[in-house]
């Protein structure tokens, strides 16, 4: 590439030409990452209900994604928002819910993975009503311009290369093509906004076609976060430098560590559904029953109209079972304006746990 400032418009189609992931240091790290990410797929289905992961750790991974692009809320405030009747919520804590939908809208029409299903992605994501963008756009800051995309008039080009080497069998190992794919998403730059965001939930969902894992748990997002600079040098070397193994290998390390770290989510987050399951079995047989304990860990927060949603109790049994669970302290009484949540709060401390 000749300048930042000139569209990389000569941004090479997919496969790459030369075998770079053929190297004994990626085969090494490879072997790692395929190990650490089978045991965490070996260990999902001991969790009893998909959405147990699904509204903590899933929310975690939006959070961690949203805040590489400086998008920030608190755990707090994300898990309030997920459960409470509360239109008054903060812009940034809103895009960080949005992103949540994506990934799991993404995941259940899976099956498509064409052009309009990555575009749906990215309006979830911003809630823009737009498409591929027919604008020129210039990465960087007011100092300096860093890297600028392909021009408007050669992304359908792109974008069709991408989906076509997304779907082909080939002899590139899941996890490298996984890499691939994320630089070449980030390097056509299609949207206005939220390319990075877009591309992260597609790394996932890429996984899970795979059926390298079940569900899009995999909090890949975390290790970016942690490791930011060294993600964006890397992804702008291979651009200037053709450097693709260090960045092949920073991202299974991405995947080594974050099966590694969500597994312990996995475990942590099923003893304790056991401890609580027996607590209340021996302390409170009355209100006992599974669906209530799969409940209380389907969500960080509960409240009354969730078990009478779920015809578990009615509106005043149900209060009673929470506020019963509160004398035992398994749960904890919080207000979000009128509504009264019940927070899980030992399922927020293993959550949001670092």
């Amino acid at each position: 590439m000749a300048s930042a400032m000139k569209p990389y418009d000569e941004l090479p189609l997919l496969p790459p030409s030369e075998l770079f992931y053929e190297s004994v240091e990626i085969y090494k790290k490879l072997k790692e990452a395929r190990a650490a990410l089978a045991e965490l797929k070996g260990r999902l289905p001991i969790i009893p209900n998909p959405k147990m992961l699904i509204n903590t750790l899933v929310l975690q991974e939006a959070k961690a994604s949203s805040e590489i692009e400086n998008v920030l809320t608190t755990s707090d405030k994300m898990y309030r928002a997920f459960t409470a009747n509360n239109t008054n919520i903060d812009p940034s804590t809103k895009e960080v819910l949005h992103y949540r939908q994506a990934l799991w809208s993404a995941f259940q029409s899976s099956s498509k993975t064409d052009l309009n299903w990555i575009i749906e992605i990215f309006r979830t994501i911003t809630q823009k009503n737009e498409s591929v963008r027919t604008n020129q756009m210039y990465i960087g800051n007011a100092y300096e311009i860093i890297y600028t995309p392909p021009q408007p008039d050669i992304l359908s080009q792109k974008l069709d290369n991408w989906i076509k080497f997304y779907h082909k069998n080939n002899e590139i190992d899941p996890l490298v093509k996984m890499a691939i794919l994320h630089y070449q998403f980030e390097a056509i730059h299609p949207f206005s906004d939220g390319n990075g965001r877009t591309g992260r939930i597609l790394n996932i969902i890429y996984l899970t076609n795979k059926n390298l894992i079940d569900l899009p748990v995999l909090y890949i997002s975390k290790h970016i976060l942690e490791f930011k600079n060294e993600y964006y040098k890397l992804l702008n070397e291979v651009t200037v430098k053709q450097n693709w193994q260090d960045w092949i290998l920073f991202n299974l390390e991405a995947v080594y560590r974050t099966s590694l770290f969500t597994l312990g989510k996995v475990n942590a987050i099923y003893e304790l559904f056991i401890e609580v399951k027996n607590e209340i079995q021996n302390r409170a047989k009355e209100i006992y029953s599974r669906e209530l304990i799969e409940i209380l860990f389907s969500q960080i927060y509960c409240k009354n109209k969730i078990l009478v949603e779920q015809k578990i109790a009615s509106r005043n049994t149900a209060s009673k079972y929470l506020n019963k669970l509160v004398d035992m302290e398994i749960l904890e009484i919080h207000h979000e304006g009128k509504e009264t949540l019940y927070l899980n709060k030992r399922l927020y401390e293993i959550v949001t746990r670092s």
